[in-house]
């Protein structure tokens, strides 16, 4: 890595800004419903704590106003989960840019919700100072907002004398590394979702890279209307057929193949009770809408998983959430984790899927980061990434 890892550094008696992402899923009762991002950070905050380090945490939760702390993104929560799982004293510091306050060794000071700061979304010169004049190393264990050029993610590791990625960081780029860097043949991709537009940079780029790419969900809808065929009533990017047409001209031409499902199954809603047919894609009514892939599709799909040697997937094929719609899905999320092959999953609704079909386990490299992890994989630098390596140049 060409940036240091918090086991590099000496903690001891100084302070410890740990940047992490604490960003659950809380539900309409204020009870968080998913803790995988807290337990994910601990070996960081537990090493720093027992390598006597004077540390404070921050994180960001939901999609505040810059200036205004709203109850629903207060880090409270997160603190009595925290403080559960440590089993150790947390305490939640709100004023922390203007107000002083003590912190002590031997226990955990939240700092609230990071973007709640005026100026942390661009990066505010006066807010990165202030933080700045907090600590004496800053470590980056959130890889969920590597993509992300904040005050507390890319200026302050800037400013700061020591910065360093924490083991969440470390673990997350050696796994993206693993699959995108280095990957052993065959690769497959699989990339569901509802929108092209939101994934055509990582269908491009991983089509030069994978011998196979699988598409399903809304993407699979686009493709299927740029071959020709009627999708009725189903989600599609009339604007990107071009695109979708282009991708497919370029697989022909010798770059990893498009795989399109060739059935589905379709439905006139996705509502309780409504009948639902399995049909080949010529065979989709004006009237319909398609809702998952179909079993034909779902066995292809299958075998090329299994002989895969690295398998990389992203986004549900179906409805996977209404059970009626979920069997292509839970099908490929069976294949992902019964290959033989390197596995590696990312994204909320992809980690969502195989949670329920209960393969997670089964998963070798689970990443905590959706944005991130997309924006890796199609070959971007990441600014959180950025900053640690200018920083470690400059010592």
């Amino acid at each position: 890595m060409d940036f240091q890892n918090i086991a590099d550094l000496n903690l001891n008696d100084k302070r410890v800004f740990i940047r992490a992402d604490l960003n659950v899923p809380i539900d309409e009762f204020g009870n968080i419903t998913d803790d995988t991002r807290i337990k994910a950070s601990l070996r960081t905050i537990i090493y720093a704590i027992e390598n006597g380090g004077f540390v404070m945490v921050t994180s960001h939760l939901g999609r505040p106003n810059e200036g205004v702390l709203e109850k629903n993104c207060s880090l409270e929560v997160v603190r009595k989960r925290l403080s559960k799982l440590i089993n150790k004293p947390v305490f939640l510091i709100s004023n922390w840019i203007d107000k002083p306050f003590q912190i002590r060794k031997n226990e955990i000071f939240l700092l609230e919700n990071c973007r709640c700061n005026v100026g942390e979304k661009n990066n505010d010169k006066l807010l990165v100072e202030k933080m700045a004049s907090l600590c004496d190393v800053y470590v980056n264990d959130a890889f969920g907002t590597a993509h992300r050029a904040e005050a507390t993610t890319f200026g302050l590791p800037l400013k700061v004398r020591e910065a360093c990625a924490g083991f969440l960081m470390t673990a997350e780029l050696n796994g993206l590394k693993k699959i995108y860097e280095n990957p052993i043949k065959p690769l497959v991709a699989i990339i569901g979702g509802s929108k092209i537009s939101t994934k055509l940079e990582l269908l491009s780029s991983l089509l030069k890279k994978v011998d196979f790419l699988i598409v399903g969900g809304g993407i699979a809808n686009t493709f299927i209307k740029a071959q020709g065929f009627e999708i009725g009533k189903s989600i599609v990017e009339n604007d990107l057929i071009q695109v979708a047409t282009d991708l497919i001209n370029l697989s022909v031409r010798g770059s990893g193949k498009i795989c399109i499902p060739i059935d589905v199954i379709v439905a006139e809603s996705p509502n309780k009770g409504i009948s639902q047919r399995q049909v080949n894609i010529s065979d989709i009514s004006k009237n319909e809408m398609i809702l998952d892939v179909g079993s034909k599709s779902s066995k292809i799909f299958e075998d090329l998983i299994m002989q895969a040697k690295t398998i990389i997937w992203n986004g549900p094929v179906g409805l996977f959430e209404i059970n009626a719609f979920s069997s292509g899905t839970s099908s490929l999320a069976r294949a992902v984790a019964s290959s033989k092959g390197y596995s590696a999953i990312g994204g909320g609704d992809t980690v969502s899927a195989a949670n329920k079909f209960g393969v997670l386990h089964n998963i070798n490299y689970i990443s905590t980061g959706g944005g991130a992890f997309l924006e890796y994989l199609q070959g971007m630098n990441l600014p959180a990434i950025i900053s640690l390596t200018k920083n470690k140049s400059k010592s």
